[in-house]
């Protein structure tokens, strides 16, 4: 919430307090920090249910009054239903976190309130993947969410120097659980622990809930501290040799996503835990997470966590690795979009507008993909710039966001992206903010009713006319006789013919290049195809270059480590029109349109778009490789992609991307023709003629780039600015040095 509180006010509504004598009011308590304003009912206690709904629908309207919409209602609960489903709203968002009628002394209002929710919801976000397979049914837009972290602030317990006071004189070795201790405590396992390893000391913190103090197990190495401040959290960690999580197995862990395992594992300690599914599913194939399902598994899994967080620090490297991806701006970002799209349109200016945290900015940067965010880390972690990025869309990472669909499969939005690059340079520079999946690209094309390698290969060609090609000489050979040679290579159409010949033109090439473009090839620049190389080989890999790989968590979570900086403000879902007057900085980084920047001063240039349609199927495979292209133009779309083969999930569904060619929406490929890029060439005067404003990027420059290309680029424009900014300091310098050289003369005259 403090995230989304950057961009509109958050209300955060608690449950009330109930204090004797009280008289009926709401106390209401702005966090500084974070902008949130805290709302917190306070009510006398004895009031029966319905006075005590009634009360909190009239201070609610009571808060509410004077707010300006449009109200987003977001849920943890449906228990607040009652006093609040009269509230107008553009979206209601349903964040389940638990399954709440598992859990000790649950109401028996609560499932018909949650029915109620579910239909008046217009999103369901699942605090993770087994209760989003719990709940996916219910509704037709649930999305989920595994616990997240926030690792700076729990890695300072790998810098522990001294225990806070209740727990120094705790002797060691410590294991140590926080939360809350309630039903879902496995209170016969601590037991046994203790009663195992007396030389052990367990520690205990958080609050005692719904479950009575006296049923605690008591022994002299177990200590229970109470409830400590977030704030205080790292500090305890950082004194314990491993972390605990003795959950019962019961109804109401059945669903659970601890919260607290990525939180232990950031603060640098081995984790023992009992059987939960989500933490098996997402941990358990880690050297720092032990899975033990009974006590005396336990105890030995303790003894392990024991000895390696004794052994140095290197099996931290694989801790890391893991948490890379894990982080609340990348869940925002996701939830953001999630509810941007639900909402139908994007919020207004002037919520927008209030939402930046500094009145002046070094850098206002247009657009949140690779070119801007890239000169944005670049930018405030090598020169301490304040930079504000703002994007149209409402997340970040551009056309190469990446999100969970209802499945849990990591798709890419708009298309399938695979980073490839012989440059050592972007591959070491990205590497700063992923780790990489091994992945080398692979395409089919449906041709004749068979799937056959593209790029056109030795295999393509046997396949395809039943020929016994053995050496690439016989291939090359082969390729020659059906070529037909073209004077001057001027079009699409004549590089391919000159190659391969017309019958392998209009098999592979023809149709796809009109679906793609529009355009006949014959029509288009050269460079379309120019692009796409024939082998006389076997090597059916659609890329040859030295470093290819995919991100191991997403792009998204990629995007979102390299602009997790303190210097770097995010304003997404933010027209760069509606802020550029409010918004005070010394120098624009424009990566969108060119053209839009200058408001079509010329006509606008054209591009080709794309319409995707997202499908998830009950099977666990649909086709052999990530991506088959259709170049039949019968087939309206021209290609189907199975993330599976990109991600490396395994799941019993599978989800698929078609592509649909458009000439209307989102621009995505310049049209190489001659025309085009004359009307650029107008536009890009304008931009060499405008002061303080660089233009970088695919669109700024009207040029289709690969990733990796964009990134060099922006590297490139880092590396002018840079050169600048030193000059600029070396002049000042020798300016300083006159003026004290004056000061000297004047003192000796």
């Amino acid at each position: 919430m403090s995230r989304f509180a950057r961009e509109r006010r958050v209300i955060f509504w608690e449950e009330p307090e109930f204090v004797a004598g009280q008289a009926v009011s709401l106390r209401i308590t702005p966090c500084r920090e974070t902008g949130v304003i805290v709302a917190t009912p306070m009510l006398p206690e004895g009031l029966p249910e319905d006075e005590r709904d009634a009360n909190l629908k009239t201070l609610l309207n009571g808060l509410l009054n004077g707010e300006e919409g449009p109200v987003i209602r977001w849920y943890y609960t449906p228990m607040m239903l009652p006093f609040s489903r009269h509230i107008d709203s553009v979206t209601t968002v349903y964040d389940c976190m638990d399954e709440l009628a598992n859990f000790r002394f649950a109401p028996p209002e609560l499932l018909p309130l949650e029915s109620e929710l579910f239909d008046a919801a217009d999103l369901v976000f699942t605090g993770g993947y087994s209760l989003y397979e719990a709940k996916r049914e219910r509704h037709s837009s649930v999305h989920a969410f595994p616990s997240s972290v926030d690792r700076a602030h729990f890695m300072k317990a790998r810098e522990h120097r001294a225990d806070p006071v209740d727990q120094a004189s705790i002797p060691g070795p410590r294991l140590g659980f926080y939360g809350v201790i309630d039903e879902r405590m496995d209170l016969d396992l601590i037991a046994a622990i203790a009663d195992a390893r007396p030389q052990w000391s367990i520690v205990m913190l958080g609050p005692v809930v719904k479950i009575d103090p006296a049923d605690l197990p008591r022994r002299a190495n177990i200590h229970y501290l109470g409830g400590k401040q977030y704030d205080e959290l790292p500090d305890y960690l950082g004194g314990w040799d491993a972390a605990l999580m003795p959950f019962a197995i019961n109804e109401s862990t059945k669903f659970i996503s601890p919260t607290k395992t990525p939180e232990y594992l950031a603060g640098g300690k081995p984790v023992v835990s009992t059987p939960i599914t989500d933490v098996i599913r997402h941990y358990g194939d880690m050297d720092a997470v032990t899975i033990a399902a009974d006590a005396e598994a336990f105890v030995a899994g303790c003894e392990k966590a024991i000895a390696l967080s004794r052994k140095g620090d290197g099996w931290l490297r694989e801790v890391d690795a893991k948490l890379a991806h894990l982080s609340w701006d990348t869940t925002h970002a996701r939830m953001a979009a999630c509810v941007a799209q639900a909402v139908g349109s994007r919020p207004t200016a002037p919520s927008i507008i209030a939402s930046h945290k500094h009145d002046y900015y070094d850098y206002l940067i247009v657009g949140a993909g690779f070119a801007g965010a890239t000169l944005a880390e670049r930018l405030a972690s090598q020169h301490d710039a304040k930079v504000l990025v703002v994007d149209k869309r409402p997340h970040i990472a551009g056309n190469a966001y990446d999100r969970p669909d209802e499945a849990g499969i990591l798709i890419h939005q708009y298309g399938p992206h695979i980073f490839h690059t012989n440059s050592d340079e972007i591959f070491a520079y990205l590497s700063q903010f992923t780790a990489w999946r091994p992945y080398e690209h692979r395409v089919l094309a449906q041709v004749r009713d068979k799937l056959v390698p593209i790029p056109i290969n030795r295999t393509t060609l046997n396949a395809l006319f039943d020929l016994d090609l053995r050496t690439e000489e016989e291939a090359a050979d082969y390729l020659a006789s059906r070529a037909e040679p073209v004077d001057t290579i001027v079009t699409s159409e004549d590089v391919v013919i000159s190659a391969v010949g017309r019958e392998l033109y209009e098999l592979f090439f023809q149709g796809y290049t009109r679906k793609q473009w529009g355009i006949d090839p014959s029509d288009l620049d050269k460079a379309v195809t120019a692009r796409i190389p024939t082998r006389t080989n076997t090597d059916d890999r659609y890329f040859g270059d030295k470093h290819q790989a995919m991100p191991a968590d997403g792009f998204t979570a990629m995007f979102a480590n390299m602009l997790n900086h303190p210097n770097i403000d995010l304003m997404l879902g933010t027209d760069f029109k509606d802020i550029r007057k409010a918004v005070r900085a010394d120098h624009i980084i424009y990566t969108g349109p060119v053209d839009e920047y200058f408001d079509f001063r010329f006509g606008k240039l054209p591009y080709r778009s794309l319409r995707f349609e997202h499908k998830v199927l009950d099977t666990a495979q649909h086709q052999p490789v990530a991506v088959v292209n259709y170049p039949d133009p019968d087939v309206p779309y021209t290609r189907i992609t199975e993330y599976k083969h990109l991600t490396g999930q395994t799941h019993e569904k599978t989800s698929l991307t078609y592509e649909y060619p458009s000439a209307e929406g989102d621009p995505y490929y310049p049209i190489p023709r001659p025309e085009n890029q004359a009307l650029y060439k107008r536009y890009e005067a304008l931009a060499d003629a405008t002061p303080g404003v660089t233009f970088v990027g695919r669109l700024a420059t009207y040029r289709y780039y690969n990733m990796d290309q964009v990134v060099g680029q922006a590297l490139a424009t880092f590396r002018r600015l840079d050169e600048k900014r030193k000059s600029l300091l070396a002049s000042l310098a020798q300016e300083e040095d006159l003026d004290d050289q004056d000061k000297m003369i004047v003192a000796a005259e």
